[in-house]
Parts: structure tokens; C-alpha cells; sequence
């Protein structure tokens, strides 16, 4: 009887260092959310339905997509300082580019303090769209500090800038093993050029490609959330938000735990 309880209080013992509980002082809720800025699939502009959608998942850090600043078609609204009083997050807006009156570019909301930024330009080919992609880095409860990185690649048909992009922010953002996130509307499925490239660098947090637009009938992945180095992350929970109204994307949810390590 002895040798049995002394076998099972073993088996036990590996089963918890196998599946150990996840840390809450490491968890991270990250979401991305192409706002289509601040327009709705109606037509109309609804900030506090975005920001009930942002406030219903619960999120640490959002990367928000097509974010305008102060532009006639937004009602000279900043929409990440607007969206970041509705959800008790802090805001950072980073400029791809002005237009229509303001500015046109990414959004980072925050559950924690900024303890730095930096807006990164991304390559482009004359005439198309600038893009960007905004840089903070946060420390977590635990004490651990981490990258977290929000960007919307280009839109066009023609892959070329994508993938420049693409390479782009293999170049920046992988000279170290800092535990990083990069998250977005990406324009690309998961066997696109872009895509392949970004995988030789960062990993997929969702098992298998389900698609995030156009929200009334999704048919494409193209919103990701990535992480790197691989090791140092573990995967909670991914959802694809069903959510018709508040934009033409589907919001994306990714719970992830930051592993102990070097």
C-alpha cells in the first residue's frame, strides 16, 4: 500500500510540472481590431460600440488598425484617446501618414504604463500608402518586461510592399530575444509571401487558420497575433470575435502566459 501511494503522489507530481497552472502575474489578453475608422458596417459612426466590443474582452493590450487623428471623416476626433476614455486603457497613436485634414495610422491601447514607444516607418513604393508600425514596451506584474508591437501591412493586390514590410519587421524587432508580440490586419493569408516570411521569425498563436473578414461572412485570415521567441510563450486561449457591426473585421483575442526563461 505504501509503494502505491508513494507511486501515485509521483504521478501526480509529473502531471502538475507537465500542466502546471498558469501564472496571473504573466498572462497577457491581447486583441487586434481593424476600427475601419470609426465607421461601422452600417455606415455610421459608433465610437462606443467599438469601445464596448475593445471593453467586453477584457483586453491587457490592443492593436488597433485604420485609426484616424482629427480627419473630416472621423469628426475631427482622436480616436484612440476617444476609445481610450470609453475603456479605461491608456492610448498611443503613431502616423503612417496625414490625410484628410489629420492623420492616418495605428492605435495601441494599454492596460499597463508606456515604458517606451517609438513609431517605426515601413517601407513603401512611390504612390501607395505609408504604413507604420508602433512600438511600446510595457512590464508585466511579475516584473517581466515585454515588446508590443501593432502594424496593418499594405492593402493592394500586388504583393510587393508587403512583403518588404513584412521583412521589414523581421529586421527590426528580431536582433534579440526580448519576449515580443506583434499583432495586426496583416493583408495577407497565412500562404502569402508576407506571411511566409513572418513565420520564419515569429509564431502563430492560433492552431488553425480561421478566417477574420469581412465580418458578415469571414472567408480570409488576415488579423494575426504572433509572438516571439517561441519558447517563452504558451497559449491560452485564441477567439475570433463574432462581431457584424462595429467594423469589417472580426476583433481577435489571444490569451497568452509569459514563460520563465532567458
Amino acid at each position: 500500500m505504501r509503494r502505491l501511494l508513494i507511486l501515485l503522489s509521483f504521478i501526480v507530481l509529473i502531471n502538475s510540472l507537465h500542466g502546471q497552472a498558469p501564472d496571473s502575474s504573466r498572462i497577457v489578453r491581447v486583441l487586434t481590431f481593424n476600427i475601419l475608422h470609426g465607421a461601422t458596417t452600417k455606415g455610421d459612426f459608433d465610437l462606443d460600440l467599438i469601445a464596448g466590443v475593445i471593453k467586453s474582452a477584457k483586453p491587457d493590450l490592443v492593436a488597433l488598425q485604420e485609426v484616424d487623428y482629427k480627419t473630416n471623416r472621423a469628426k475631427k476626433y482622436d480616436l484612440v484617446t476617444e476609445l481610450a476614455i470609453r475603456t479605461g486603457l491608456s492610448p498611443l497613436f503613431a502616423r503612417a501618414m496625414p490625410y484628410d485634414g489629420g492623420e492616418y495610422g495605428e492605435g495601441i491601447l494599454s492596460g499597463y504604463t508606456f515604458l517606451s514607444t517609438k513609431n517605426h516607418p515601413l517601407p513603401y513604393t512611390e504612390g501607395k500608402e505609408p504604413r507604420a508600425a508602433a512600438e511600446v514596451n510595457v512590464v508585466l506584474k511579475s516584473g517581466d518586461t515585454i515588446r508590443f508591437v501593432g502594424t496593418h501591412l499594405d492593402h493592394e493586390r500586388d504583393p510587393t510592399n508587403r512583403l518588404m514590410q513584412a521583412k521589414e519587421l523581421n529586421r527590426i524587432f528580431t536582433t534579440d530575444d526580448r519576449p515580443a508580440i506583434l499583432s495586426g490586419d496583416l493583408n495577407a493569408e497565412p500562404e502569402k509571401a508576407a506571411m511566409k516570411e513572418l513565420f520564419t521569425q515569429w509564431t502563430r498563436s492560433f492552431k488553425e487558420d480561421i478566417p477574420t473578414y469581412p465580418s458578415d461572412n469571414p472567408a480570409k485570415k488576415i488579423d494575426y497575433i504572433l509572438f516571439r521567441p517561441a519558447h517563452r510563450w504558451r497559449v491560452l486561449e485564441t477567439q475570433v470575435i463574432d462581431e457584424k457591426i462595429a467594423s469589417d473585421h472580426c476583433p481577435v483575442l489571444v490569451v497568452l502566459e509569459l514563460l520563465p526563461g532567458k
